[in-house]
Order: C-alpha cells, then structure tokens, then sequence
C-alpha cells in the first residue's frame, strides 16, 4: 500500500504516484485498485531514491539509467542461457566422443600410417 511504501522509504506518498505516472515504477493492484508494492518495486524505489537524493540525478536521468540497467540485466539472463547451452553441448559431445572412441578399427600414430600404391 502507497502509505505502508511512502512511511518505510520516508517520502511522500505523491513522490510514489509521480514515479508511477513517469513509469519508473509500476505496482500491481487490487480490484479496488489499491497500489500493491513487490520487494522488487521497493528496491526499485531505493535505488530511484539513491540516484535522486545521494547523487542528484533528475527523473529523465534516473528513467535512462533504469532502462540501461534493465537491459544489461536482460543481456546477463541472454548470456547465462548461451553459455548453460554451450556447456550441455559440449559436455554431451564430450560423452559421445567416450562412446564412440572404442569403436575405431584401428589406432595407430601418425609414423605408423603408410600410403597405399596404386
């Protein structure tokens, strides 16, 4: 709830409703439309604060940097899946390179082999 919110983080609950309507924070709601804030959106709102309050960043500097953020995040999460696939691939080739090396007819170096004549 905005009130609960605005008490914990010491600001107002129009500070809140101006985040929101500038899209910095979307809380979900209620069917009676209460503003209902995740421990993702407070954390969000510390950091809006931090950048606002400790480093003097505007609200068009906060959005820009939120929106880099959040990007780099999606980037990390892209990153993570391609290298978990790359490590599955590999060690599933590795697995079959075990299976399949007993089945070679022969294994001789590179002195041993001979070139066949015509």
């Amino acid at each position: 709830m905005i009130s609960v919110v605005s008490e914990m983080l010491d600001i107002h609950p129009q500070t809140l409703r101006l985040y929101e309507r500038e899209g910095l924070i979307v809380p979900s709601r209620t069917e009676g439309n209460t503003r209902l804030y995740s421990e993702e959106d407070i954390e969000r709102l510390r950091t809006i604060l931090s950048l606002t309050r400790d480093l003097g960043v505007n609200l068009a500097g906060v959005e820009v940097i939120l929106s880099m953020r959040d990007k780099m995040e999606q980037m990390q999460r892209v990153m993570m899946e391609m290298m978990n696939y790359i490590q599955s691939h590999m060690a599933r080739e590795a697995e079959n390179a075990k299976t399949n090396s007993g089945s070679s007819l022969v294994r001789a170096s590179k002195g041993d082999l001979v070139k066949a004549e015509d």
